[in-house]
């Protein structure tokens, strides 16, 4: 009798998972270094010691400290926050407040940010931190949005002015001053917002 013909196995799917792990790696070392030396002590050896890899995976996949920090930037953007949905604009401001506060106060933020403002010169750099802003106001922009649909704002309210408003105090502080992000702080902006935008409060 005739053996049925056996079906080739299909090949087994990569999933890049170890490569996923060790760019996650490198970039958490990436930052970390900064965090502790800035951007003047940011070294390739460096990086690599604290990830566990050799120089030459860095060298391979950015080829430059700059592209290294620019990729650390957007995968800084990619670090997505559900967007609130609170049913009050005042409800909403809150959560996003809380939600920049504390993706800003992790350790080596503050300084990976300020290390792409300073290497802005750079194409790729400058690619990176404007997508890190541009994501963030395009996803939190529905916030606005919903407000307009329920007349808590005016219909010409520009939504991304309204998320500069309550953002730029929250990054001023934490680039330039040296005073805490506490809560009384984080409340006076979103009373400034509301103040400068609301209807109604």
């Amino acid at each position: 009798m005739d053996q049925p013909e056996q079906q080739p196995s299909a090949p087994r799917k990569r999933t890049g998972g170890r490569s996923a792990r060790v760019r996650q790696s490198i970039l958490t070392a990436t930052v970390a270094q900064i965090a502790e030396h800035g951007l003047e002590g940011l070294t390739i050896s460096e990086v690599a010691d604290r990830a566990g890899v050799a120089e030459t995976t860095i060298y391979r996949r950015w080829g430059t400290r700059t592209a290294l920090v620019a990729d650390a930037v957007a995968d800084l953007a990619a670090e997505a926050n559900p967007v609130p949905d609170t049913g009050t604009l005042r409800g909403d401001l809150q959560q996003l407040a809380d939600q920049i506060t504390h993706l800003i106060s992790q350790p080596g933020i503050a300084r990976l940010l300020g290390s792409a403002l300073a290497l802005s010169v750079d194409a790729d750099v400058d690619a990176a931190r404007r997508h890190f802003w541009n994501d963030r106001f395009d996803r939190t922009s529905q916030v606005i949005t919903r407000a307009i649909d329920r007349g808590e704002l005016a219909l010409d309210t520009d939504p991304r002015e309204v998320m500069e408003t309550l953002a730029a105090p929250l990054y001023f502080r934490l680039l330039v001053s040296d005073r805490p992000l506490d809560a009384p702080f984080i409340t006076r902006c979103i009373n400034h917002t509301m103040a400068l935008y609301s209807r109604a409060e």
